[in-house]
């Protein structure tokens, strides 16, 4: 007979107080490297500087204080970070990842460069996943910009949402002291909840 313990899977509910130690650690002051950080793009990056500031509000309008974000782009001139090297040589990682707990308003703050158009006939735009306490399974989403509205017109997937829908999926373009951010928030529930995409 043997006396090793048979270990079950842990149930995907109980993820959520792991997001910090295990996927943004450094955020949180863990002492050991994050894979990614919420900078995208260091200042030898090419393009538009930018940052995407947003909070993720759940069903009753709070503030979610334990929510990851992951975001994947292309850069500037629309292509995609395909090895450690791409890296190195621009300073466009291409991806980044933030959670919400180490900010006091409990936002999520990327530094990155506007994204250009990958695919003819798509708007530029940043691919988002979201992780979060409640949720089995993460869920997806994208952000566009309220200043590509011709672009956005055109977007086949931005296309497919319901146009009083739309406005959940875009960010606003904000000035101030010179720098440039786009506001982005997520809703879970609501009237104004964001639209998730089916991936």
């Amino acid at each position: 007979m043997s006396t090793t313990p048979e270990f079950k899977q842990t149930p995907s509910q109980t993820v959520g107080p792991y997001f910090a130690y295990g996927l943004s650690p450094e955020q949180y002051l863990y002492d050991f490297k994050s894979a990614f950080t919420p900078v995208v793009a260091t200042d030898r990056a090419e393009g538009e500087h930018i940052r995407l500031i947003g909070q993720v509000f759940d069903g009753a309008g709070h503030p979610v204080n334990d929510a990851l974000i992951e975001i994947v782009q292309a850069d500037a001139h629309g292509r995609y970070v395909e090895t450690a090297e791409d890296i190195e040589r621009t300073g466009f990682a291409g991806a980044a990842r933030c959670g919400t707990g180490t900010d006091a308003e409990n936002r999520f703050v990327i530094e990155t460069v506007k994204p250009g158009v990958a695919v003819p006939g798509d708007a530029p735009r940043i691919d988002v996943i979201l992780t979060m306490r409640g949720l089995l399974n993460h869920l997806f989403t994208r952000i566009y910009f309220d200043d590509e509205a011709a672009a956005n017109a055109a977007d086949p997937v931005l296309q497919q949402v319901p146009a009083e829908r739309r406005h959940t999926l875009i960010a606003r373009r904000e000035v101030s002291g010179g720098r440039v951010s786009y506001r982005f928030d997520i809703r879970m529930q609501g009237d104004e909840e964001t639209v998730f995409l089916d991936l």
